[in-house]
């Protein structure tokens, strides 16, 4: 996706065939006449989107945004988002003990949020064709504005949470459904993470050039995976760069990325948020924690015999990979594979920091009391080595034959012990 201010003057083929799917089961018709950028008419004002439009719309420049061209008539709207926010309290998710004391307000909100034309036709979309996606979104809009609400947030604040909540994923249309989040965060795949890395900032060009949302929204999309200390994407920002409601928003999305397994409860996110010291503000990430330790932990499956032995693996496999980074750091190479390394180094020390930190690696005699929160933090540490790979591999882009085989090298030693989700 070209970054630019003509972001969107040819169809995107991901969203265009998401739309596609979608309009087989709902009313999506053309709202204006669409031209190409030469002035020949391609579809008519009034007309259903069929599968046609995909071949009149091939490589062609538009006048105008095809998102600004359709409408679904009978797309999502407040009262969709109070009944599938009602869906999601009355189920068993996690974040029910953050969302379920504020319901009426939420529901209250919802039915007044201003969805505007370009969000509800990509928001239809998913609800029908990306249904993962379009269930994270309404889960995004109920954290956020639960967690605005519980710090006494004003009904602007809860709006403006539960929008950005909202449409914070909508980037992800324009990619190809198998590099979502929902499964690039859990794979060891790197083209996955390429293609996933994109997704802020087409959400923030979607926002700011096809509606008329305030800019403290698109500007929330464009932070919702950065870290106060440097180590998130897409621009690496810190600390007072990334703007409060961007800082509230990758507390959301770091919370909802953790509780993607049905098994896991409000530890896993807890222990999420704090695995690294200073990623995410500790306001927001104290409204988890103390929802956590109410909830309490599931019981272990890891068995007391077992701890010691799981917490020297994982003491093992980061001494490992701090020795790999600090040897490759010493020899010479490319500056691009220098600079991968560099970064490698900087994301490991980050999370050693956290296993120091977390309290349980020299326990004097771990049990079982503990076990569920050494199973958690095992998970963790584990995801962000893989994190460690994808970043790095990014970061390095195109080496050369010898550079190349060496990054491979280090990136598949790193991962080796991980196990699997």
């Amino acid at each position: 996706m070209a970054t630019s201010s003509n972001a969107f003057s040819t169809a995107n083929p991901h969203a265009l065939a998401c739309i596609l799917e979608a309009s087989e089961t709902r009313s999506i018709i053309s709202a204006t006449d669409i031209f190409d950028a030469q002035g020949i008419k391609l579809w008519a004002a009034r007309q259903p989107v069929t599968a046609d439009l995909q071949r009149r719309l091939a490589d062609r420049k538009l006048r105008e945004p095809l998102e600004s061209c359709l409408i679904a008539e009978d797309g999502v709207s407040p009262k969709v988002l109070c009944t599938a926010l009602a869906a999601l309290a009355d189920g068993d998710s996690a974040i029910n003990l953050v969302v379920k004391p504020h319901l009426a307000r939420l529901l209250r909100e919802a039915a007044q949020l201003e969805i505007q034309p370009a969000a509800q036709l990509l928001l239809t979309a998913a609800q029908t064709a990306r249904t993962t996606l379009f269930d994270h979104a309404v889960a995004a809009m109920a954290l956020n504005g639960a967690l605005t609400a519980a710090a006494g947030g004003d009904t602007p604040a809860v709006r403006s949470a539960m929008l950005a909540g909202l449409l914070h994923d909508l980037g992800e249309v324009y990619i190809a459904p198998q590099f979502g989040e929902a499964d690039a965060d859990r794979e060891l795949d790197f083209v996955s993470y390429q293609q996933l890395v994109v997704h802020p900032h087409v959400g923030y060009l979607l926002i700011r050039q096809l509606t008329q949302y305030p800019s403290v929204i698109a500007q929330a999309v464009a932070e919702h995976h950065e870290h106060l200390d440097g180590s998130g994407y897409p621009r690496a920002l810190q600390a007072t760069e990334i703007s409060p409601q961007g800082r509230l928003l990758a507390v959301t999305e770091a919370t909802l990325n953790a509780l993607r397994s049905p098994y896991a409860r409000l530890l896993h996110a807890s222990v999420a948020l704090r695995a690294v010291p200073g990623e995410y503000d500790s306001g927001w990430i104290g409204q988890i924690s103390s929802l956590a330790a109410l909830q309490g932990a599931a019981p272990a499956v890891m068995e007391t015999p077992d701890i010691q032995a799981r917490l020297d693996a994982i003491e093992q496999l980061l001494i490992g990979a701090e020795h790999a980074a600090t040897s490759l750091n010493a020899q010479p190479t490319s500056s691009a594979l220098h600079g991968a390394m560099e970064l490698a180094t900087f994301l490991i020390g980050r999370v050693r920091t956290g296993w120091n930190e977390c309290g349980l690696w020299g326990h004097p005699a771990p049990t079982a009391a503990n076990a569920a929160e050494i199973e958690a933090i095992e998970d963790e540490l584990y995801r962000r080595l893989r994190g460690v790979q994808r970043a790095v591999m990014l970061r390095a882009g195109s080496l050369p034959e010898a550079d190349a085989s060496t990054l491979s090298t280090f990136c598949d030693g790193l991962v080796m012990g991980c196990g699997a989700d």
